[in-house]
């Protein structure tokens, strides 16, 4: 019987459900893709009847299922129409020897549309007969009279511009941190208040956010910074998104990192009037908060709804800019994030408070959020403000040094230059982001 047991317990082991290969585009796992090395962004889900729309065709997404992250693929056209084909990486040799040499210029080249011989139709043509991307471009710099004439380092940007055009290359990227803010960064960033990767980064670090940490969050930037906290943690201690009134804010963005249950479990919400007690915080303090609370009610409650309707903007943005439609197939849904907090981490929190801070409220004055959400730290703890634009961090600085609420201030600019590294022609991007916001960062400690 001992051994039947033994065995009957190993075998609902192997029978539980495992997570996937986080490594792996597996199907119902939300994916970035990016077309033409950066000329496009687009969050998709994949499943076997999503499509995604390259140059007025729709081509399925069911190849890149199976796929690990980082693969690339290619349009291609067959018997069946175009699709998506996977390919495989090249060893490429070093060319920079070459680039010295090259003494050819573009100075006698005029642009008069006429260097091209070979004409749309005939382009076309092509197509219908099934031609390779490739084979077109092969074509085009085989009937165009100046291409051998063009500097080396022009002849590449014709093959690149051509290659955009005739042969689209898909990325598949895993959307974590970094990729989700950089591609909302680039495409929508009022959305994410202005947020750049660096001053996210600056957020984490600031406020020490480490395994095991009981992280406290006020993330009104649809859910970026929630979803950052709840991957740096990995599984272990808790991210708690905090809010004033009765309606949470929307962190619907944490569906596209693709947690997992574990971590999914380990994201809570609850309200700033819950967490707070009479430890924290004295009777005045306690009716001031509760007016502020009710006077705000309302306001909150708008935000929250806009909030959740700039999301649902960017969702169906998204969805015009890929189609994704599955008629046949079920389409796997992410789990929500953001469950109600249990009666026992509320009273734990209320005793022994957060290991840590993180506020990034671009719609709210900092001093009016951080005056009820740092009594709810421990002491010692660090926290870290986020904000756009630097007077109201300069505001909440002065009143935390006044009511003497915590040490160690500053509030830092981040500052980011981004590189474009080739050879013989190194050199900083000719457009960039010059302003990332501020962050304001400190240590709580007792006013008594």
């Amino acid at each position: 019987m001992e051994e039947l047991n033994k065995d009957q317990a190993g075998m609902s082991e192997t029978n539980k459900p495992q997570d996937p290969d986080p490594r792996i585009a597996c199907e119902g796992c939300s994916v970035l893709l990016d077309v033409n090395d950066g000329d496009r962004l687009v969050f998709a889900r994949l499943s076997g009847g999503a499509v995604l729309k390259i140059a007025n065709k729709n081509y399925s997404l069911k190849p890149l299922i199976g796929a690990p992250f980082g693969s690339l693929f290619q349009v291609e056209s067959g018997e069946e129409g175009c699709f998506l084909s996977r390919i495989l990486p090249v060893k490429q040799e070093n060319i920079s020897n070459n680039l010295i040499d090259d003494s050819r210029d573009n100075r006698e080249l005029v642009d008069n549309n006429e260097a091209q011989n070979l004409t749309g139709e005939e382009i076309e043509a092509m197509r219908r007969e099934g031609a390779k991307g490739d084979e077109i471009i092969e074509a085009l710099i085989a009937n165009s009279k100046t291409f051998d004439k063009k500097f080396q380092l022009s002849q590449e940007k014709y093959k690149l511009k051509k290659q955009k055009k005739y042969a689209p290359k898909l990325l598949l990227r895993r959307p974590f941190a970094r990729s989700i803010c950089e591609a909302y960064f680039k495409k929508y960033p009022a959305r994410i208040g202005f947020l750049r990767v660096d001053a996210l980064s600056l957020l984490l670090t600031m406020a020490n956010v480490i395994a095991y940490s009981d992280v406290l969050v006020v993330d009104m930037v649809g859910g970026l910074v929630t979803g950052a906290a709840a991957e740096r943690l990995g599984g272990t201690g808790y991210v708690c998104n905090t809010y004033k009134g009765s309606s949470p804010y929307s962190v619907e963005m944490v569906r596209m990192f693709n947690f997992s249950e574990n971590v999914i479990e380990r994201i809570v919400q609850s309200s700033i009037n819950e967490l707070s007690s009479a430890k924290t915080a004295s009777p005045e303090e306690n009716n001031q908060q509760g007016g502020v609370s009710n006077a705000e009610t309302n306001i909150n409650e708008t935000t929250s709804t806009s909030d959740i309707m700039v999301e649902e903007t960017s969702v169906t943005t998204e969805a015009s800019v890929v189609d994704i439609v599955a008629p046949e197939n079920k389409i796997i849904k992410a789990p929500k994030a953001g469950a109600k907090a249990s009666k026992e981490a509320i009273e734990m929190w209320r005793e022994h408070g957060f290991s840590s801070l993180i506020m990034a409220a671009q719609d709210q004055d900092p001093w009016s959020l951080a005056k009820d959400v740092l009594p709810l730290l421990s002491y010692s703890a660090p926290f870290a403000i986020y904000h756009q634009y630097l007077q109201p961090l300069a505001t909440c600085m002065h009143n935390l040094q006044q009511g003497k609420m915590a040490i160690n201030l500053q509030i830092t600019e981040p500052w980011l230059r981004e590189y474009q590294v080739l050879p013989s022609r190194s050199h900083p991007h000719m457009q960039m982001s010059a302003f990332g916001g501020y962050v304001l960062s400190g240590i709580r400690i007792s006013t008594t």
